[in-house]
């Protein structure tokens, strides 16, 4: 019996996995450009196969993006809200696992705690993908290092500058940098600082300052996040200690010429970034957003042992 390929972390595929997949992902973009979104790939790759999508966060572009992935690879999808479904009326993860995986081919789910899509890894018989949790967002990375590779940035030996909150969303991107080879440097306040495990991730490429300035001198991309995260109340004094972390068009001035800007969205405009830098010529959002489609796609296919 083939091993089960489970996408819960970008160490899960490993950096030789991710550049497979990164391959896949530009190649299959290329050949379907100008063709109607709704329109398979011409070798529907996963013709027949099902994901089951579960949600217990609400999402926009994680929900829109896998279920158009998985039609253009010839698949089909089915939406499972928690609300609406037994798990939030407390039906075990490993009992929804078990029964998924006799409907489905593949379950995605985007939830909290770490430990639900472990548990849900554990018990399924299909592969599991981490759409986000609290711990990780190991898609969303995929879809930035797709965009900067597009846009001349080839990954090894960029510097990258997080400004904000320690989050799940840094926690990947440390990852990565660890994997292939790019440094990262987190601008952060003082109690919202990575993990220490969370830097462990980087493998010696990643590091925490207080300083915003420091950690955009010279840095190739800036990246930030929304600073109150789903489920959070808005909280006051966070912001506050937030506020001179705001990616300015002064700090995108101290990075170099032609430094990029990334942020997953949604953003809370005038809090984590001002708009002349979000709508700016240097920022990338709507390719990023847009590539979490394509991303995913390859992600799909190298659960199902298609590449890597």
């Amino acid at each position: 019996m083939t091993e089960l390929r489970h996408f819960l972390d970008l160490s899960d595929a490993g950096g030789d996995g991710i550049a497979a997949m990164l391959t896949d992902a530009l190649q299959r973009k290329a050949a379907r450009a100008g063709w109607p979104k709704g329109k398979a790939d011409a070798d529907a790759p996963l013709a027949g196969h099902v994901l089951a999508m579960v949600f217990e966060k609400n999402s926009t572009r994680t929900r829109v993006s896998f279920d158009m992935a998985i039609r253009q690879l010839g698949g089909t999808s089915i939406v499972l809200d928690a609300g609406s479904t037994q798990l939030g009326r407390g039906e075990t993860i490993a009992d929804t696992a078990r029964v998924l995986s006799g409907y489905c081919d593949a379950i995605m789910i985007r939830t909290d705690d770490h430990q639900k899509v472990v548990d849900m890894a554990k018990y399924a018989s299909v592969p599991v993908i981490n759409g986000l949790t609290d711990a990780s967002h190991p898609c969303q990375i995929m879809a930035d290092l797709l965009t900067l590779i597009e846009h001349d940035k080839p990954l090894p030996g960029l510097k990258v500058a997080w400004l904000g909150d320690g989050n799940n969303v840094l926690a990947s991107i440390m990852e990565a940098g660890g994997l292939m080879h790019f440094d990262v440097v987190a601008a952060c306040p003082q109690g919202f600082q990575p993990s220490e495990a969370d830097l462990a991730r980087g493998k010696g490429r990643a590091k925490v300052v207080g300083d915003p300035r420091e950690a955009v001198e010279g840095a190739d991309v800036i990246v930030t996040d929304t600073w109150i995260s789903m489920g959070q109340a808005h909280a006051e004094t966070k912001l506050a200690a937030m506020m001179p972390f705001q990616v300015t068009e002064a700090l995108m001035a101290a990075a170099k010429p032609d430094a990029r800007f990334l942020h997953c969205l949604p953003a809370h405009r005038g809090e984590e970034v001002v708009d002349a830098v979000i709508d700016g010529p240097q920022s990338l959002i709507w390719p990023e957003a847009e590539n979490r489609l394509h991303a995913q796609k390859s992600v799909l296919r190298w659960c199902f042992g298609q590449i890597g």
